[in-house]
């Protein structure tokens, strides 16, 4: 079985053939004419090829060859990687229908999951051990029977891929928050003494730093879709969820807790203005920051933060001795627990109000009404709160114009 030395070389492996190879992805997609220009919704400016998936695709299949054990559920996950990687190459060319590439998408995920890469037993707290694996739904005439497990599996690996490809706004974004996100699955996996999972995270946190090398903004390229997500999925299937621990269930909701509320948060907003789901609009994370006037390396800097802060308590719930065997809490140890959360906590409800999401401005704007009687500009109030945010200080309301005056932090 491979170990910890081997997903250090297959992260290096991964990185190099990377790296070398998204300029010969650049010329294809030039070529080809799989080019990304500019639309009202875009940040980039200018022309840029696409396909450079292709180049993290070889990546992983090559480095997989080299430092994985080539038994039947590594050939499906590869397998099931290049099928999803085609299908958003010929997207990226042609411009597929939604439901031609969720079909396909389907395909794709299904390899693995026919292969045993399913969610068959978890435990929740307080409910216990839960088989969704033992409740037969259908049966296909070339699947054979379909159980629950199964079906939630099939579910989780095309929201995950997408999930991740919905975040794909801003150059660098997604595959920055695909290498910090792998890189803590592989830490958690290994120390489940599941290893294989743990290098084929390596590789998928190798091949994305490789692209981000042409990725980072102004990137030169850009990634395509699902690929990274795809992995992602089945490495949280191999490396956690297939654990009996309480706590499995958690560790691939916190590390990918960013890219899942940014979708959430993009639905329920479409969901609310009675808006087509799979519509186009300006409502992501990425999006709001540019609105907001900050950079493309400001906006991932940010997300890049609020990623490792959730990747830091994913690693402390898995590190961090809070507990005994027996379920007595340790004080020293849970303090360093509750300090991961603190922190978690703080970078979300931070980015949640930068992002006008917890309606700080409104909040503001009533806070100033009451204090003067000058109903101030939004201009005002868009001012006062930036700049309160900025310095984590609240201004002072002026009581003749309405104007919150900045305190400088001490």
């Amino acid at each position: 079985m491979p170990d910890t030395i081997d997903a250090l070389f297959a992260f290096a492996t991964a990185v190099a053939i990377a790296w070398l190879l998204v300029p010969v992805a650049e010329a294809f997609a030039v070529r080809v004419g799989a080019i990304d220009v500019p639309r009202e919704r875009s940040l980039h400016t200018e022309p840029t090829p696409r396909l450079s998936g292709v180049a993290i695709l070889v990546a992983v299949l090559a480095a997989a060859a080299i430092f994985l054990p080539w038994d039947a559920e590594t050939r499906a996950i590869l397998g099931g990687a290049a099928a999803i990687a085609l299908v958003g190459m010929i997207d990226d060319i042609v411009d597929l229908p939604a439901v031609a590439k969720l079909a396909g998408q389907i395909v794709a995920v299904s390899i693995p999951v026919a292969a045993g890469v399913t969610v068959d037993v978890f435990t929740l707290p307080f409910l216990g051990g839960v088989d969704p694996g033992s409740t037969m739904l259908f049966d296909l005439p070339l699947l054979g029977e379909v159980n629950l497990g199964e079906a939630m599996t099939v579910i989780g690996l095309v929201g995950i891929a997408n999930v991740i490809n919905l975040i794909d706004g801003v150059d660098g974004l997604a595959a920055g928050v695909c290498v910090i996100g792998a890189i803590t699955l592989a830490a958690i996996a290994l120390s489940l003494d599941r290893n294989a999972a743990g290098v084929l995270a390596a590789i998928t946190a190798g091949a994305a730093l490789g692209f981000l090398r042409h990725g980072f903004p102004p990137a030169s390229s850009f990634m395509g879709d699902t690929l990274l997500g795809f992995l992602l999925g089945a490495i949280a299937i191999q490396g956690a969820l297939k654990t009996n621990a309480v706590v499995a269930l958690a560790f691939p909701l916190v590390v990918l807790a960013v890219p899942i509320l940014d979708t959430s948060f993009v639905i329920a907003k479409r969901l609310k203005y009675r808006r087509p789901i799979f519509g186009a609009d300006r409502s992501h994370f990425h999006h709001r920051f540019a609105n907001a006037g900050f950079s493309q390396r400001r906006t991932i800097a940010y997300l890049y933060g609020w990623t490792a802060a959730m990747a830091a308590f994913a690693l402390a719930l898995r590190f961090v001795p809070y507990s005994n065997d027996r379920g007595d809490f340790e004080l020293g140890w849970t303090a360093v627990m509750a300090a991961f959360l603190v922190l978690a906590m703080a970078a979300s409800i931070w980015l949640l109000i930068a992002l006008e999401i917890l309606k700080l401005r409104r909040w503001r704007f009533r806070q100033v009404r009451a204090a003067a009687p000058v109903r101030p500009s939004s201009e005002q109030i868009d001012a006062g709160v930036a700049q309160e945010l900025e310095t984590g200080s609240f201004g002072a309301v002026d009581p003749e114009t309405g104007e919150i005056t900045p305190v400088e932090p001490d």
